[in-house]
């Protein structure tokens, strides 16, 4: 039992921690040992949500030049040490992050999204307050992927970034074929759709729009913008 239950936590713990565990432990029954090592796990997987939190906020406040692994340690309030557990370097938890944001704001966007039998309409409005929805909650986030979306150290090959395009590549080609959509160049089209609801969302998180002046992207402002968006689009 001793053997099975030191392997359940051997990759999230520093060697001389685990050898240390195991001796002051050889003589706690089964029962004692196994809750021990479930909870050292739950302390960890918290520890790791923490750096990943911190260094999104760091980068987003700081930028990926100014973040260092040291840095980084002291605002999670761990050792230097603990993050290369998770990450192999600067690099890899630059990835590591932006795939695990955008994973999260892929599979909210097409969560309840049918491109197959929504009308251009209904599937826009859906993408509309989906991504609003995804934004506000979770607005550091936005932003991480707004910094690094074109970014030479992102590895692109996330295969839920390949899901997302294909669905809403899908989406576009069924309103074309049901003429609720004008065919043009997929960046004009990008542009007309996408194009003011980022310019609002950014001057909602920004809390300010031109001149300075005070902005909240309301329900009311959002949906006037959308509906002027698909007089621009419609046939």
């Amino acid at each position: 039992m001793i053997e099975v239950s030191v392997l359940c936590f051997w990759d999230s713990l520093p060697k001389i921690d685990l050898v240390r565990i195991i001796v002051e432990l050889l003589f706690i029954n089964e029962r004692s040992f196994f809750y021990i090592c479930i909870h050292m796990r739950v302390r960890d997987e918290h520890k790791e949500a923490l750096v990943r939190e911190k260094a999104i906020e760091m980068i987003v406040n700081e930028g990926f030049d100014g973040m260092s692994m040291q840095k980084l340690a002291k605002a999670a309030d761990v050792s230097p040490a603990t993050i290369y557990l998770y990450f192999k370097n600067r690099e890899d938890m630059l990835n590591q992050l932006y795939l695990e944001t955008e994973k999260r704001f892929y599979e909210s966007s097409l969560k309840g999204f049918d491109p197959e039998r929504m009308s251009f309409e209904e599937g826009l409005w859906h993408q509309w307050k989906t991504r609003f929805k995804n934004i506000t909650d979770d607005p550091k986030g936005f932003r991480f992927m707004e910094q690094f979306k074109h970014s030479p150290l992102i590895n692109r090959s996330s295969m839920y970034g390949s899901q997302f395009k294909e669905a809403m590549s899908k989406f576009v080609q069924n309103a074309i074929k049901r003429k609720e959509l004008i065919e043009i160049p997929r960046e004009t089209y990008w542009a007309l759709a996408y194009g003011p609801f980022y310019t609002l969302v950014k001057f909602h998180l920004d809390q300010k729009a031109f001149a300075g002046t005070d902005f909240k992207l309301t329900d009311h402002k959002l949906k006037q913008a959308f509906q002027q968006v698909l007089k621009s689009l419609k046939p």
